[in-house]
């Protein structure tokens, strides 16, 4: 016969209780912390994958929007929260650049990536009204006015100041930066005659430029894209750009690292899932965004490419307001 002592007895049920807890997760709703504004890209790709991510998980998830300080408060709210997965952030590019934009000490590595679910295309936008024909007449006018033209931004490390910085490697960009929480409230701001121009995630600003509310001055890319017949590649305007192109936001799925495997394994599933349902493929490509659903070490290592390339970039052209390579970040 063998005796169990009353240390083995209790060891034995809290590892039997964990073993269940695992099985069950979740066994209550979830919150999935957008880090921008309502209306903003990354708000319309998480709310876009949210009703087949809770169907895959059988329960609730709600979505809460926090943005500010260009997603570093969402990202602190999360990596505060207890990590078992019931708290986890619909976030985008910009923790990555953080760190370097001297806003944040907290990147993505801090994180556990559940599902890098898509990545997009920047696309530089004006009202419909707006004197800007083409991006070489925006370019021309700010050379003309240094620091009189005024570009809609969410904050250092956001997709405008990015997408700025990289405009500053080849042309004479000096502008006037006016943060917004978000691309939506940005781009709404700019309809309203606050800022003259945007840079922006096609996702983003898709609706209004189908609608006749504002223009497409040039995709930030080396092509034009499918979804914006006839507007150009910003590299038409500026060729020296091309050196850091193909470039663009990315929208995903994270939890703080620490979670429990299983309950990363379970989220991974579901949101693998959730990417495959046929209205959230079909809002990706009509945003212009292209459906990736990666996670594990393929992720991890979208995310440092990622991370690097821009890092160095924004060093580049002095954007920077740390040094990458004090921060142990490797030039690709």
């Amino acid at each position: 016969m063998i005796k169990i002592t009353g240390a083995l007895a209790l060891s034995m049920a809290l590892g039997l209780s964990g073993a269940a807890m695992a099985q069950d997760f979740p066994e209550r709703e979830l919150l999935g912390v957008v880090m921008w504004g309502a209306g903003g890209a990354t708000d319309t790709v998480a709310r876009a994958v949210n009703p087949a991510a809770e169907e895959a998980l059988g329960k609730p998830i709600v979505v809460l929007n926090k943005s500010g300080g260009a997603g570093a408060i969402s990202t602190a709210y999360v990596n505060a929260a207890p990590a078992d997965g019931y708290t986890f952030l619909y976030g985008a590019e910009n923790p990555q650049l953080h760190p370097v934009m001297g806003v944040s000490p907290l990147d993505y590595s801090h994180f556990t990536p559940i599902n890098i679910l898509g990545r997009g295309v920047a696309v530089i936008v004006v009202p419909e009204g707006s004197d800007y024909d083409t991006m070489e007449a925006l370019l021309q006018d700010i050379a003309a006015r240094p620091g009189e033209v005024k570009m809609g931004s969410t904050g250092p490390g956001g997709l405008p100041s990015t997408v700025g910085a990289l405009i500053a490697n080849a042309a004479d960009f000096e502008v006037t930066a006016i943060p917004f929480d978000g691309e939506g409230p940005g781009l709404t701001a700019m309809l309203g005659g606050e800022v003259d121009f945007m840079p922006s995630g096609i996702s983003a600003a898709a609706e209004q430029i189908k609608a006749g509310k504002m223009r497409a001055l040039a995709v930030v890319d080396t092509a034009p894209v499918d979804q914006l017949e006839g507007v150009p590649a910003i590299t038409d305007a500026l060729p020296d750009m091309a050196t850091y192109l193909p470039w663009g936001p990315f929208y995903g799925v994270f939890v703080k690292n620490g979670t429990p495997d299983d309950v990363v394994a379970t989220l991974t599933e579901a949101f693998a899932t959730a990417a495959e349902d046929a209205d959230f493929q079909t809002l990706m490509e009509n945003r212009g965004n292209v459906v990736m659903s990666i996670s594990g070490d393929e992720a991890r290592q979208f995310l440092d490419q990622w991370q690097k390339v821009t890092a160095y970039a924004l060093k580049d052209t002095g954007a920077a307001k740390v040094d990458p390579e004090t921060l142990g970040i490797a030039r690709p």
